[in-house]
């Protein structure tokens, strides 16, 4: 007897659960039975498992019979008549929806010749197994699964044209690149999406090679004249806003040029880019830390007797100041209102931004890299009719990763330049590698895709055929100006007086055991004593009781509250965090001592 649950709850028991399961499954084929409904047989614990519960990802299959799909030719005619619909199609018995349970009981074919005695469904399209973003991938069935989803979440970072009305947008920590251009190389999904109205990337040339040592592990070099040309060229967008707010009392923020009274005014300098509004003009270039909103507020802590205290009417400096480690030029300004009816200023910031060593690319592939060198197109190496690449990649990241795809790209893109067409490259249905290779012959050129390479320092030619084609290349959002962080001592946090954290704060870089063991390497390690000193604290000890003495440095007194005067009294250094943790055994009702040995 076979257990049967409906949505984890149990119903009874079956004797034949195979006919059972059948006449279930024929049931809701016919449409006797709802279409939500999904069965599944759990072998080992010998229960059917019935589940209609809501929050299942579920996928059209179409129902396959005697090895014979039951979506006909004739029926595919009539769905583009549109004499029958995707309805009538799951009422008769023709598609059903299968969640991840059922399918472990489904044998799914991919493609109709590939339809076998054991066969149940049959994929509506071979591209269904893949998502959205990973269908745009090119030749995406020659690659690794670990490596799809890779391309696909960087095609989601690559900076293109997001939105056709970002000029008038004020959308924080965005990019727009200048030139985005078609994949030569692209799916049946790049048009079904219409991409090209969101373009994010550029035709490139690619060499696999190694230089130099300098695109050591996913490191890639760049020609500089490509650079020059305008190769990944992009602009970064910042908003700055600013509200004047209300508070009690009739007391407001205002938004002008402050005025010298006002408490931590800064010097004149910084405000020189202000109007007489207190609004930075547009077309201004600006740098970090400098003023683009001038604003002052009431003070923060009004005492009882204001209209009387001098001091309570001095307003305090609140303006709006370029974040740190920011630069560029005023794009636009919006003064408007809020909901609350409060004036509101909006400053946007624009910022070109050149491919520099440290920004990240990547192809579709899962292929990323940062730049390792920007190499003078004079040094660069060229194939015998001239042609100098954009880029060089390691080959070294092929064979681990297993991107077929990434090569078959670059002879497709090859094939495709050379030819002057698209080429299609939809995953199982693509146009076939042999025939890439056979056209490419045809028009003169090795069909492996490799060709005869000279050093460009040298003249001389390689001894090997290097491996050349064009690709599809992405500049991703990642750029080294939006995370280079350095600084040496600055703001410190209140209760541990360590250095506080993130790099908009200017806080500190945190030095974990694997730098310290860099620092030992290096015969450095007493850096390490620097390193360590973040948040040093002097502190003075009773040698007899071991607890915490007193220093009075006015008078150069000192004291230990229980011994008094006439005992040792020793000054250490140690962690501010060490000294907190001893008051937080205090507040427990527990006595640390410090017992204190001589170093000598």
């Amino acid at each position: 007897m076979t257990d049967v649950f409906l949505n984890e709850k149990f119903l009874g028991t079956v004797e034949n659960n195979r006919d059972y399961i059948k006449k279930l499954k024929e049931e809701r084929r016919s449409g006797r039975l709802p279409g939500a409904i999904n069965i599944h047989y759990n072998e080992k614990s010998d229960e059917i498992l019935l589940d209609t519960s809501r929050g299942r990802a579920r996928r059209p299959l179409i129902i396959v019979e005697a090895c014979k799909p039951k979506l006909t030719k004739e029926l595919l005619q009539k769905l583009e008549r549109n004499e029958t619909t995707w309805k009538e199609l799951l009422t008769t018995g023709v598609l059903e929806y299968l969640d991840a349970s059922e399918e472990e009981d489904a044998v799914i074919a991919i493609k109709e010749e590939d339809i076998t005695p054991e066969t149940t469904h049959l994929e509506v399209d071979s591209n269904i197994i893949l998502g959205v973003t990973t269908s745009l991938v090119p030749y995406a069935n020659f690659g690794q699964s670990s490596r799809l989803n890779r391309g696909s979440k960087g095609q989601k970072q690559a900076i293109g044209l997001y939105t056709a009305n970002f000029l008038t947008r004020m959308d924080t920590d965005v990019s727009v690149l200048h030139q985005p251009q078609r994949p030569i190389v692209k799916t049946f999904m790049y048009d079904a999406l219409s991409l090209e109205k969101h373009a994010a990337g550029q035709n490139i040339v690619i060499a696999l090679m190694s230089y130099e040592g300098q695109n050591m592990q996913d490191a890639i070099i760049i020609n500089r004249g490509s650079i020059d040309r305008g190769l990944a060229r992009s602009t970064y967008y910042r908003p700055y806003s600013v509200e004047e707010l209300r508070y009690s009392g009739g007391l407001t923020d205002e938004v002008g040029i402050p005025y010298k009274e006002v408490k931590g005014y800064r010097t004149e300098k910084d405000y020189r880019h202000l109007e007489d509004d207190g609004i930075v003009y547009p077309e201004a270039k600006v740098e970090e830390e400098e003023v683009i909103i001038g604003k002052t507020s009431p003070p923060r802590f009004l005492g009882e007797l204001e209209e009387f205290s001098i001091a309570a009417n001095i307003r305090r400096e609140s303006s709006i100041t370029i974040k740190h480690g920011e630069k560029g030029i005023v794009d636009m300004v919006v003064v408007t209102e809020n909901e609350e009816g409060n004036r509101l200023i909006q400053v946007r910031l624009r910022d070109q931004r050149i491919p520099e060593v440290g920004d990240k690319f990547a192809s579709r592939h899962g292929q990323k890299g940062v730049v390792g060198a920007i190499i003078p197109q004079s040094d660069m190496p060229f194939t015998a009719s001239g042609i100098v690449p954009d880029i060089i990649f390691s080959p070294h990241s092929i064979p681990s990763r297993m991107t077929i795809s990434h090569l078959i790209e670059a002879i497709a893109g090859k094939t495709g330049a050379l030819r002057g067409k698209h080429i299609d490259a939809t995953a199982f249905d693509a146009e076939p590698e042999k025939d890439l290779r056979k056209q490419l012959l045809e028009l003169g050129f090795r069909e492996n895709g490799t060709e005869k390479m000279y050093n460009g320092i040298t003249g001389e030619e390689f001894e090997v055929q290097i491996f050349i084609g064009e690709m599809f290349y992405q500049r991703l959002k990642h750029m080294v100006a939006n995370k280079l962080h350095a600084r040496a001592s600055g703001r410190i946090q209140l209760l541990t007086r360590q250095p506080i954290e993130g790099r908009s704060k200017g806080g500190g870089l945190r030095l974990g055991e694997m730098e310290k063991d860099c620092f030992v390497a290096h015969g450095a390690s007493l850096l390490l004593k620097e390193r360590f000193d973040s948040d040093k604290a002097t502190v003075h000890i009773c040698e007899t009781c071991g607890m915490f003495a007193i220093y009075d440095s006015s008078k150069n007194r000192k004291f230990c509250p229980r011994c008094g005067t006439n005992t040792d009294i020793s000054s250490i250094e140690i962690s501010y965090a060490f000294k907190l943790l001893l008051d937080e055994l205090k507040a427990l009702g527990i006595n640390p001592k410090l017992t204190l040995k001589n170093k000598y």
